[in-house]
């Protein structure tokens, strides 16, 4: 493959003018089976390179393990772009935002309670530069300077944002060169953030979505010299629950691109294809409030969830032929989807009955955090005997992030993060009565100081005033579901139930999961997990990527977390439903 260089007028590659023309696509939210088809597209859309994020939790999910497999076959899918001819923007952290859960930042850092994440402190360095060693081992021969595909790589992701220490930045930069990175690398910020985040020596590129040219004269201001690149051109944007679906006009989006374009400056859109948070991988905000991301990842972006070309596809496309040679090639307008109406979901488990063989119990005097528990997503279900009878008043100093609670099997309330939220009043009937705890992590915070978010309930637990002990601890990360006793299923179930149906199908295809009249919860799909639904909206179905089903009889499983839909039934249809649209 053809090197690139920096040069003081733009990019070369192998002595020639380039311009990189890119778009995100983060393998990582997109079915492997998928690769190939999402890498041809961006082809035809007019693109040379692809750029994607590494989630380091997701590759290296505990110190002593690096998984490199499957939907994480980071090599595969590089030899894929390559096969395409296409090159790549990599970014590989530590820290990378994208909306995921934690940033990127693997959850058993939080495990040392004064650990300071995204700085010089000796321990989070140390596991850095070792995710560095073992990531970049393998990825070695798919870097340009021995053949690869990989043409840069960035160094962290927007950390004007969160800090200003160049030492720190200088330490990553030399831990990559350190072991084997000889192609170029580069820095990204938002504009107000270039000096920041920014290092000597390194390109700096910034991110935008509007106002391209005047960006890109502060970028030169900055920068005096050298290549023009936008690393995130936001023509999207991602959703939270209890918001309404953003999306952004294709017509302005174009016209900002073709801006951008016309001053000669290099683009990658984010998104090109955004894909989903699947199982419990979205992340969440906090600015004062916690807001977590919804499962989908859709952006609005050229190519939807499942793949399609949208508006925005056929007018980039469009865009780019005034700049650069475009494939005469078009895509199909859109791939066939499977449907089937009213799948019964006929066999339920309460998930009080079912804890036991989901996760053991762990005795302690007070409530463990998930991090202490060893656990990344999920749940943890709490439980302590209360010592008197009467009226009480709980109080849960920290819900990290929803807790719904219950007195011996019967539910007494919800408390919530996002509503600040923390106490509630119950009767206690006898002395012994059994006080359970769900405690659902809906998405560590992927942005700003709030990225220290264990998760759990790690503050105090008082009752009427008292710190209430004797607790234990049960981690449910429902990481496999097969264990589970399921038997008829109750008429009227009372608190959280799994509920289970099959159904059959001779032309497995992409579909999405409708759950009407269902309040909260997951889904899975013959063990994969699909993500998270809520009645909050915007999102009101979930994609399914037509690999995840088979031919003959399929497997469906949701957990309800409150009232399933009366007649307990599930439906697939041929279309999303991401929620009303922003004005």
């Amino acid at each position: 493959m053809p090197l690139l260089q920096i040069d003081d007028d733009g990019f070369r590659l192998d002595g020639e003018p380039f311009r990189i023309l890119s778009g995100g696509l983060h393998y990582f939210r997109v079915h492997p089976e998928h690769w190939r088809d999402r890498l041809r597209k961006a082809r035809l859309m007019g693109l040379n390179t692809v750029e994607t994020y590494v989630p380091w939790n997701l590759h290296q999910p505990r110190p002593d393990a690096f998984r490199m497999e499957g939907g994480l076959d980071l090599p595969a899918f590089l030899d894929l772009a390559a096969a395409e001819g296409l090159h790549v923007l990599l970014r590989p952290g530590p820290y990378i935002c994208a909306e995921w859960e934690g940033g990127g930042l693997p959850s058993w850092l939080l495990a040392d309670p004064d650990i300071r994440l995204r700085s010089r402190d000796p321990r989070f360095l140390a596991a850095v530069d070792d995710y560095f060693r073992r990531l970049l081992l393998p990825l070695r021969s798919r870097l340009a300077t021995r053949g690869g595909p990989i043409l840069a790589v960035q160094v962290e992701n927007e950390y004007g944002a969160y800090g200003d220490d160049t030492a720190y930045l200088e330490h990553l930069a030399d831990s990559l060169r350190s072991r084997g990175v000889d192609v170029p690398l580069f820095t990204c910020d938002q504009p107000a953030d270039l000096e920041r985040g920014a290092l000597p020596g390194l390109l700096a590129t910034a991110n935008f979505g509007s106002r391209s040219a005047q960006h890109l004269a502060g970028l030169r201001t900055a920068r005096p010299s050298g290549p023009l690149l936008c690393t995130e051109f936001w023509i999207g944007w991602f959703d939270r629950w209890g918001g309404n679906h953003v999306v952004r006009d294709a017509e302005q989006a174009s016209q900002e691109l073709d801006e951008l374009l016309a001053t000669g400056a290099s683009v990658n859109f984010y998104m090109f294809h955004g894909g989903t948070n699947f199982g419990f991988m979205n992340g969440a905000n906090d600015k004062h409030t916690y807001r977590p991301t919804v499962t989908s990842y859709d952006y609005d972006a050229p190519l939807d969830e499942a793949g399609d070309p949208t508006e925005k596809f056929a007018a980039f496309r469009k865009v780019i032929a005034k700049y650069a040679p475009v494939p005469a090639e078009l895509p199909p307008a859109r791939a066939a989807k499977f449907s089937r109406e009213e799948v019964a979901l006929t066999e339920s488990i309460g998930l009080l009955d079912g804890a036991p063989v989901l996760g053991d119990a762990v005795a302690s005097s007070r409530p463990l955090t998930m991090e202490e528990l060893g656990q990344d997503y999920g749940f943890v279900l709490y439980e302590a005997e209360l010592p008197d009878t009467g009226p009480a008043l709980l109080v849960l100093e920290q819900v990290r992030d929803r807790a719904q609670v219950f007195l011996d099997g019967q539910p007494v309330g919800v408390l919530e993060r996002e509503s600040h939220e923390h106490a509630l009043t119950f009767s206690v009937p006898r002395r012994g009565s059994v006080l359970t705890v769900l405690v659902e992590n809906q998405g560590r915070v992927n942005y700003g100081p709030g990225i220290h978010d264990r998760k759990g309930l790690p503050g105090r637990v008082l009752l009427n005033g008292a710190p209430l002990d004797g607790w234990t601890s049960r981690p449910l990360p429902l990481t496999t579901l097969e264990d589970l006793p399921f038997g008829t299923a109750p008429a009227t179930p009372i608190g959280p139930a799994f509920h289970r149906g099959t159904f059959e199908t001779d032309r497995p295809a992409d579909t999405f999961l409708h759950l009407d009249g269902w309040t909260k919860g997951n889904a899975w799909i013959n063990g994969f997990a699909l993500g998270r639904y809520w009645s909050r909206g915007p999102q009101r179905s979930l994609y399914v990527p037509g690999p995840v089903l088979r031919t003959g009889v399929n497997e469906v499983v949701v957990l309800e977390l409150h009232a399933p839909c009366h007649a307990r039934t599930v439906t697939f249809r041929e279309t999303p439903d991401l929620g009303p649209v922003e004005d």
